[in-house]
């Protein structure tokens, strides 16, 4: 099993990075094998709702933050979003790239467990803490919880590894996703038999 870890700071080995670390570390120990990706500092594009991920299934544009997420998808079994905290919200380059990969990978994230990171100086986490999960909530992907709300304070580099209560939380998320994982609750032939796809058009 391999839980894949997307780094969404633009800092490749910041205080994101540690938050992420410590969660890999206890999926680690207990036997979870773990790939963490950094989206890097280039730009990257967002969605333009051109519908060629509909017809192909995958995004019209091909930047290396989506081409290295899309393939490590299909051989992982669960998924950790981190990242820094700016304007209550995640990293703007982050959700770009959410944005396109819940749009075109729906097969390759349906049922597979899946958690947030945040990481702040003083405030906000919560606001971004609940923008990320709303990726896997309407993505039929059980979200992984662990003792508190999964955020690590920090704002200088480094200062995330003195957050001990943070650093715990991260290493109870990592337990609670490997018995998850473990327990093969989302095995194929567990998973509910979908019904065919209900969309209302609010407009008359």
């Amino acid at each position: 099993m391999n839980v894949l870890l997307i780094n969404g700071s633009p800092h490749r080995e910041g205080n994101t990075f540690i938050a992420l670390s410590e969660v890999a570390r206890a999926l680690e120990a207990e036997g979870i094998g773990t790939d963490i990706v950094w989206i890097g500092t280039k730009p990257v594009p967002g969605c333009i709702a051109c519908g060629k991920c509909a017809r192909e299934g995958r995004c019209a544009f091909n930047d290396e933050a989506y081409q290295a997420v899309y393939e490590k998808l299909a051989s992982a079994d669960a998924l950790v979003v981190g990242s820094p905290v700016y304007f209550a919200g995640p990293n703007g380059s982050l959700c770009a790239l959410l944005d396109r990969l819940f749009s075109s990978c729906s097969a390759r994230l349906a049922y597979k467990p899946a958690a947030a990171v945040v990481v702040c100086r003083r405030g906000g986490a919560s606001a971004a803490f609940d923008r990320l999960n709303k990726y896997f909530t309407i993505s039929n992907m059980p979200v992984v919880s662990s003792q508190y709300w999964n955020s690590v304070h920090g704002r200088q580099p480094g200062e995330a590894s003195q957050d001990e209560e943070g650093l715990q939380i991260m290493r109870v998320l990592g337990r609670n996703m490997a018995r998850m994982l473990k327990a093969g609750l989302l095995a194929s032939e567990l998973r509910p038999e979908p019904e065919p796809r209900i969309v209302t058009s609010y407009i008359r």
